[in-house]
């Protein structure tokens, strides 16, 4: 091996495995849309940071077409039915669900407070819409979401506010998609602030390799 090479193999990186060949995305999504929508179903685990109206429906909902089999999406109450709806401008069905009862080939949608009614192990996509809602690491939701679907082969992470000084929110999107554990994260990238166990401060030298990291499963756009 090659010292160049050797180098090379020490980089953090989360290779892709998603889909493969060409991918034909509907010509309704813009050029941006269309790119970044092929992105995440070639990485096949991937986080979508788009900023308000940049269309994250549009692109979720493409993205789940073309997973093989069944994909559930997780949303807040209020937006589950408009995402149906902007299923429909698009062609794209969408069966809004309650329960695992209800569910039919195809694309399910329901709020993330429904979760517990789901079989996770049925489905082999999940889309987390608003995502942000991993950002309470502690929290009983983010928990459940995470433990749920750590072997579902394909997820896709969409939010408008991730906020990149928050590293909790960030570690967390990177644990739900299997890259590295939020303690990984932390143990490789940063050290405690000072006297305060709570707070975690990025290591100067690894600022570039950090940022790199997080490219290699996330796009940002605003």
């Amino acid at each position: 091996m090659k010292y160049n090479e050797f180098l090379e193999s020490k980089l953090f990186k989360d290779n892709p495995t998603g889909l493969t060949g060409d991918i034909d995305i509907n010509p309704k999504l813009f050029d941006f849309q269309s790119d970044i929508t092929k992105w995440a179903l070639r990485r096949g685990r991937a986080a979508i940071f788009a900023d308000c109206g940049l269309g994250k429906s549009f692109m979720q909902i493409e993205w789940a077409k073309h997973i093989p089999g069944n994909v559930l999406i997780l949303a807040p109450l209020a937006v589950a039915q408009q995402t149906v709806r902007e299923g429909k401008k698009i062609g794209v069905d969408i069966n809004y669900c309650r329960s695992q009862a209800q569910v039919k080939e195809g694309i399910t949608i329901t709020n993330y407070e429904m979760l517990d009614h789901f079989e996770p192990s049925y489905f082999t996509g999940i889309v987390l819409d608003e995502s942000s809602i991993l950002k309470a690491y502690t929290g009983k939701i983010r928990n459940q979401i995470i433990e749920s679907f750590q072997e579902t082969p394909y997820r896709l992470a969409c939010t408008a506010t991730p906020a990149p000084n928050d590293y909790m929110e960030l570690g967390n999107h990177a644990e739900f998609l299997g890259v590295m554990s939020r303690t990984e994260m932390l143990a490789m990238f940063f050290v405690h602030d000072g006297g305060e166990t709570q707070k975690w401060r990025l290591k100067g030298h690894a600022e570039a390799d950090f940022w790199r990291w997080i490219c290699s499963w996330a796009v940002s756009i605003r």
